[in-house]
Formats: structure tokens, sequence, C-alpha cells
């Protein structure tokens, strides 16, 4: 059994056990449960439920399992040829591990 359910605006493919790192989560510690509430798909061995836009009473219950977690760092290099322009920036997304304990539909 698995979900699609919407956390901070992206969608992710939930099933139990599964761990995944989503937007950084401000207020939660590790142990912390979270409920998402926003699901928009319920596969059960083959029925699916698809909600419009979200299945009602369906959730999503997870574990924060590290509340702070860096991603790689990405470059943006800006250049403007021929006029002395060059500009270096880095940036290191910040995530938060959580891991899926349930899905209720």
């Amino acid at each position: 059994m698995y979900a699609i359910v919407e956390i901070q605006g992206q969608q992710f493919r939930a099933e139990a056990g599964k761990k995944l790192y989503v937007h950084h989560i401000n207020g939660k510690n590790e142990g912390d449960t979270i409920e998402f509430d926003k699901v928009l798909l319920i596969d059960a061995d083959g029925t699916v439920t698809v909600g419009a836009p979200a299945i009602e009473g369906a959730k999503v219950v997870a574990e924060v399992k590290n509340p702070l977690v860096k991603g790689d760092k990405v470059l943006v290099f800006k250049k403007k040829r021929r006029k002395g322009y060059r500009r270096l920036n880095g940036h290191r997304q910040q995530f938060t591990q959580v891991e899926i304990k349930e899905v209720i539909a």
C-alpha cells in the first residue's frame, strides 16, 4: 500500500518504512510525529482511490529522524562576456528527514 502525499508544496510517494527528505520543517525535533492529511492518491493492492483534490479522512503518519540535513552544494555562476562581470554564489538547501510509519486510508 502506498500513497501520493503533498508535503510543503511537493508530492512524494509514501510507503510504510520509507525515508523521505522534505523541505525543512520548523519547530520539529527528532522523534516527533507528524501527520500529513493532504493525500492525493492511495493504492491499496491494486485498488486506486484518487482524491479531488484530496481524499477525505486519509492521512500519512511520519516520524522525524533528523530535523536538519543539509543538501548538496549548488553553485550559481553568473558572467557577462567582455564586461569583467563574474559572480559565484553557493547554496545548500536545508531538509528534514522523515520516516513514514503508516498510511491510513
